[in-house]
């Protein structure tokens, strides 16, 4: 089936608009993503419970979001990007607005599920790009949009301190849900419809295959920390999602519509590409898991910083603003060298700023000398997994394609964010009756972080080599 590259309802101004609208979508997203993390020491109190109870406050809008990115992006190529980005974030409304009334933990998590529907807009952003705008301004907006996400996980962190610590915790979730409605009133005033459309009908068992094989693998990496890394529980669900995943691919290569291309996804370009990009979800969480902690720590400890939690995120924030000015250097980059190069290039910049901060951990100006050297690593590597993709996949499959991409940034974050757990806890010094973070535990994140680095690089250099402007 073929379609034009652009909407004949494009208005002159909407294309020039349509990059930085999806951004800002993007941005406020991500934003809703670290919402809780000022004040995740204090949900136990806040909301009644366990500690280990209160986890679920993240845990469940990273597993929502990680089953309803491939299902929303599969959706929007069938029945329209933008009608399925609008669905996405009224969802996302609907839970910010739950867990603004309630202090309850069972309709708390509730509501954070329902708000990490949303996690699908940036794939749907990068195909409506691909579908609606010129190819010669299509690269530096997939470029911004792929972005966004780690420049609204930098930047809200901050303003989110700020408003939990001057006002009542549950203003954070009304602020989100006003975010929400302005990011739908600006899709319906300049985003236009994808002219795209995929053959086929929906996948409805394979939707269930995925998302029940995809809760089963992420949940037990997300809370090993808590039940054990050899536990049952953990062994168990881990084999049980894997049998799921099995079948479901079996399924899915059976159908002549799939849920997920498997066939398409298996292409050297696309594989290596999501490979790699597991390894770059994994690079930007480790930063601002480690950096925040470390910053906050006590003086009294011997290695902390004693910093407040709005000077913490302050410091932290500046990695989302070198991401943002990376943007039109990755465009003139990739337009000269091709993705593959910029990707690769990225993933150096990472590497060494993490090997660097390994001794850069003993003042808060050394913290921001790591974040100015991982921001531009990091902005590089997230703005060119879209491309390579686009390049690889028909146009009628970009929303999947792009969808299962960020799925695969998720798994490295969901994977960082267990490691990164499981080093402090296990190197963490006993002050007082509390576990404290040790130095040792900070470094060998670091070093974590630069060996998925090293693994990510050795990946890159064997993607296929395109065409500068062809990707």
């Amino acid at each position: 089936m073929v379609h034009s590259r652009a909407s004949d309802r494009h208005s002159a101004g909407a294309p020039r608009a349509l990059g930085p609208a999806l951004a800002f979508v993007g941005v406020v997203v991500a934003v809703m993503q670290t919402l809780p993390v000022p004040v995740i020491k204090e949900l136990p109190q806040l909301l009644d419970t366990e500690a280990s109870n209160a986890t679920w406050v993240v845990t469940a809008t990273l597993l929502s979001g990680a089953v309803a990115t491939p299902i929303l992006g599969r959706l929007g190529d069938l029945y329209g990007k933008r009608c399925m980005l609008v669905l996405g974030l009224a969802v996302m409304v609907v839970g910010a607005l739950v867990s603004a009334l309630t202090s309850d933990l069972p309709t708390m998590v509730a509501g954070r599920a329902l708000q990490g529907v949303a996690m699908g807009a940036v794939p749907l952003g990068i195909g409506l790009i691909r579908d609606t705008l010129p190819r010669e301004q299509a690269g530096s907006a997939m470029a911004l949009v792929s972005s966004s996400m780690g420049i609204g996980g930098s930047l809200g962190l901050p303003a989110a301190a700020l408003v939990a610590q001057h006002a009542d915790w549950h203003v954070l979730f009304y602020g989100s849900a006003g975010l929400g409605v302005l990011c739908i009133a600006l899709i319906v005033l300049v985003v236009p419809e994808s002219p795209a459309r995929a053959q086929g009908s929906f996948d409805m068992l394979g939707a269930i295959g995925l998302s029940t094989g995809l809760v089963l693998v992420l949940l037990p990496i997300a809370k090993g920390g808590d039940w054990g890394w050899t536990s049952g529980p953990v062994l168990g669900t881990f084999a049980a999602g894997a049998v799921v995943l099995v079948l479901w691919g079996v399924l899915e290569l059976r159908l002549g519509a799939p849920l997920v291309d498997l066939r398409t996804s298996a292409r050297p370009a696309v594989l290596l590409t999501n490979l790699a990009s597991i390894m770059v979800g994994a690079s930007f969480l480790v930063v601002t898991l480690v950096l925040p902690q470390l910053l906050q720590l006590p003086e009294a400890t011997g290695h902390g910083l004693g910093r407040s939690m709005v000077v913490a995120g302050l410091l932290v924030a500046p990695l989302g603003v070198t991401m943002l000015l990376t943007t039109p250097v990755h465009a003139r980059l990739s337009a000269a060298y091709g993705s593959k190069v910029t990707l690769i290039l990225g993933m150096a910049i990472i590497a060494i700023g993490y090997v660097a901060g390994l001794g850069l951990m003993s003042a808060p100006w050394q913290s921001l000398v790591i974040v100015l050297i991982l921001g531009p690593g990091i902005g590089l590597a997230y703005s060119s997994p879209p491309a390579l993709i686009v390049g690889a996949v028909p146009a009628s499959e970009t929303g999947a394609a792009n969808g299962l991409n960020a799925l695969m940034r998720s798994v490295g974050a969901t994977i960082a964010s267990a490691a990164v757990g499981t080093v402090l806890a296990g190197t963490a010094n006993d002050v007082n009756g509390a576990a404290v973070p040790s130095i040792d535990g900070f470094r060998l994140s670091f070093l974590i972080a630069a060996g998925a680095m090293v693994v990510g690089l050795f990946i890159a250099f064997f993607l296929p080599t395109a065409r500068p402007g062809r990707q």
